[in-house]
């Protein structure tokens, strides 16, 4: 994993819809990192496929964002699917 790395974004989007891409990336990085409830995951990602509609978007993205940063969002979403509301996500980079 790199310290310092860009977030994957797209110069197409609006000024909005790069704040909840950016905060979908802030949230998986807490997700490694410190751990998250399970709920502000899902509510992050929800926002995120707000903007990234296409699953082969989504895929370039996350594995874009995974090799900067180490960081799976695909498998912190299988793993989120597993857990019941107010549990807390944790991964192992």
């Amino acid at each position: 994993m790199q310290e310092n790395y860009s977030y994957p974004l797209d110069i197409e989007w609006s000024q909005t819809e790069m704040i909840q891409v950016m905060v979908m990336w802030q949230t998986l990085e807490d997700v490694y990192e410190t751990g998250v409830l399970v709920d502000d995951f899902k509510k992050a990602y929800q926002a995120f496929k707000g903007v990234i509609k296409s699953i082969g978007e989504e895929r370039q993205l996350g594995r874009d964002f995974e090799e900067a940063s180490g960081y799976s969002l695909y498998h912190a979403v299988q793993e989120s699917q597993k857990l019941s509301s107010g549990m807390k996500l944790k991964m192992n980079a």
